[in-house]
């Protein structure tokens, strides 16, 4: 079993169902901030092409556990025509019994991510469309921030800093608030430091948002419906 797993998914598959990331990654300046009580709700999109069940699952959860459930208005699952079998009934019926409501959409071919996150958006009933990746996993904290900015702009599209988990060991590694990415004009995506002016306009507050223009579909972000 772990031996197919390995060649199936090339994961450290003895981590797959180990300890989840920390809860909670926060800074010290980040645990003092103070969001709206009332914040817009989302529809979290979750697009997935034969996933292994346990990081599926675990991104399913993090969500759900780590997200206050009055701003989760549902989960969507979008099944970019996978051919696992434990994807399909086993899925559904799993589903069923999570905490928030949680709905599967599947492509009747394989379509690819961006024609499948549209899918998963075009269903949605929240006033905002969060868009996760099927392999990540969401600390303490991770929504509300991303809401907030919206509610102050709704033609804001935020993404937060995204941390990074080994795919092979499933350590958990902080990312950095200094960069942010972006394309040269080879269209190659690349990390860049945040410009000074950037710098100069947050005031060394490193909790403010970073403004820039990045590619919109990424691992994580939010879009005002």
């Amino acid at each position: 079993m772990l031996v197919e797993a390995r060649c199936d998914y090339n994961l450290g598959t003895g981590n797959w169902d180990g300890e989840a990331c920390p809860s909670s990654f926060l800074s010290s300046r980040c645990k003092t901030k103070v969001y709206p009580d009332e914040l817009p709700n989302t529809s979290v999109v979750i697009v997935f092409h034969n996933e292994a069940w346990s990081t599926l699952l675990r991104t399913v959860y993090s969500v759900i556990n780590r997200s206050p459930h009055y701003l989760l208005s549902e989960v969507i699952l979008v099944d970019d025509a996978s051919e696992r079998d434990f994807l399909k009934l086993t899925l559904d019926n799993y589903v069923k019994n999570l905490e928030v409501p949680v709905k599967i959409i599947r492509m009747e071919e394989r379509s690819g991510l961006i024609r499948a996150r549209l899918r998963g958006a075009a269903a949605s009933k929240g006033q905002v469309i969060t868009f996760l990746d099927a392999h990540c996993e969401c600390t303490l904290g991770w929504l509300e921030p991303l809401l907030a900015r919206i509610k102050e702009d709704r033609k804001t599209v935020v993404c937060p800093i995204i941390d990074v988990i080994s795919d092979d060991t499933f350590e958990y590694m902080a990312g950095s608030d200094m960069t942010y990415g972006g394309f040269n004009w080879k269209l190659n995506f690349r990390w860049y430091p945040v410009p000074q002016r950037e710098m100069d306009r947050r005031k060394g507050d490193r909790t403010l948002p970073v403004r820039y223009v990045e590619h919109i579909f990424q691992s994580i972000a939010c879009v005002f419906l």
